[in-house]
């Protein structure tokens, strides 16, 4: 299974040994309370059809293993008569390093299980980082993430979000134009370093990924996914409930759509693509913003009266909608999830596949992303956890001992 599809997998019961069946359970209920939140043991029930037996020894097995503890629920949580049925939770303290570089700084968070940031920080670069700064500098971060809590914590990898392309076998990155990578062996590097599991793949996909399981795109088959940030434009593309990945994994780089002719020169080589025409830096720069304060961006753009910004916007907007309209054309999404810069050009989503023809957008629905700035951490700590997901007890490196099921 690619690593793109593994995440909009829906997890069953597998024939096979004993052992099997019980591996495979334990990853059904440890991904339903991760992907889900807290479920009670009787909700568990219902939702795997397994009997409260089984599920009682899954669930201890799980909280042997410091994945998930269980809380009583409080009066007012609505039982039914009997006994009250305990509240399975996904632990806190089993976490990833999630890692975003950018021209300008590195973003690194700790993210917990069930897809919660517990910590980030921003550290500023002078120039765009080299992936051995990447490196070295996410390596002297973890020790101040973890800081009094090295005990309680346990971190099961590095999951790194690249804002370029990743391919997909090794998490080599191949080119990432922005940050003047060709053929960076990131993961390596990373795993070497810190000796915690690393693996890559690139950002706007893991923001996808993110909103998908946790934000705006939940429960929806068929997305497309759009992302403004300071490397450009990106995104993604769910059918059918799976990642389109491409051949080798960089497939939906929507940032070199071809928008205009006569265009700007692109990093890629080309002329005229989208992020090459539409950039975060020029619409900071035109409200007086830096990078650091992006979030503002929306408001001061709502809110100026400078016709020249009014043109920039119009102007964005407008080719926005070109590579918007080839998206729906193609590939007939039911929801568009629109984040980063982006959103501050489309507040509301309204308009943005105006352009598109008429029957594939008649029931389309356009969402901004819901996470904001921890869309691309929380699916970076994504990546990191779909191996856990799969076997709970191998990856934390524990043979349980066989138990009926």
């Amino acid at each position: 299974m690619s690593p793109g599809a593994d995440h909009f997998a829906r997890t069953s019961a597998s024939s096979g040994t004993t052992e099997e069946l019980r591996r495979s359970n334990l990853a059904r209920i440890l991904t339903l309370i991760h992907r889900g939140g807290a479920l009670s043991r009787a909700e568990l029930t219902r939702l795997t059809g397994l009997n409260r037996s089984t599920i009682g020894g899954l669930v201890a097995e799980l909280r042997e293993l410091g994945l998930a503890f269980e809380t009583m629920p409080g009066s007012g949580e609505g039982n039914r008569a009997g006994r009250p049925s305990p509240v399975v939770h996904p632990s806190q303290s089993v976490v990833a390093i999630a890692v975003n570089p950018e021209v300008d700084a590195i973003h690194i968070g700790l993210v917990a299980l069930g897809g919660r940031v517990l910590k980030r920080i921003r550290l500023e670069t002078e120039a765009a980082p080299t992936s051995r700064e990447v490196v070295e500098m996410t390596r002297a971060a973890i020790a101040g993430l973890v800081a009094g809590s090295e005990q309680e914590l346990t971190i099961v990898g590095i999951g790194l979000a690249v804002p370029g392309l990743v391919r997909r076998s090794d998490g080599q990155v191949r080119i990432a134009d922005h940050l003047d990578w060709i053929d960076e062996p990131l993961t390596e590097m990373m795993s070497a370093a810190t000796g915690h599991r690393s693996v890559a793949a690139n950002a706007a996909q893991l923001g996808m990924r993110a909103e998908s399981l946790f934000g705006a795109g939940r429960g929806v088959d068929d997305l497309v996914y759009l992302i403004g940030g300071a490397s450009g434009i990106g995104g993604g593309v769910v059918m059918g409930g799976h990642l389109l990945t491409g051949a080798d994994g960089y497939a939906a780089e929507f940032g070199h759509t071809f928008v205009t002719s006569n265009g700007a020169d692109c990093t890629c080589g080309s002329q005229g693509c989208l992020e090459a025409e539409v950039t975060q830096s020029e619409l900071l720069d035109a409200v007086g913003l830096s990078t650091a304060q992006a979030e503002l961006l929306a408001g001061l753009l709502e809110a100026s009266d400078d016709p020249a910004v009014a043109a920039l916007v119009a102007r964005d907007v407008a080719l926005v909608r070109v590579a918007v309209r080839n998206a729906v054309n193609l590939f007939n999404p039911r929801l568009i999830i629109v984040g980063g810069f982006l959103t501050a050009l489309f507040p509301t989503g309204d308009g943005l596949a105006a352009e598109a023809l008429t029957t594939p957008r008649e029931e389309l629905t356009v969402a901004l992303a819901e996470l904001g700035a921890d869309q691309l951490l929380i699916g970076a700590g994504e990546l990191v956890f779909s191996q856990l997901l799969l076997d709970p007890a191998s990856s934390m490196g524990v043979e349980l001992p066989l138990v009926a099921m």
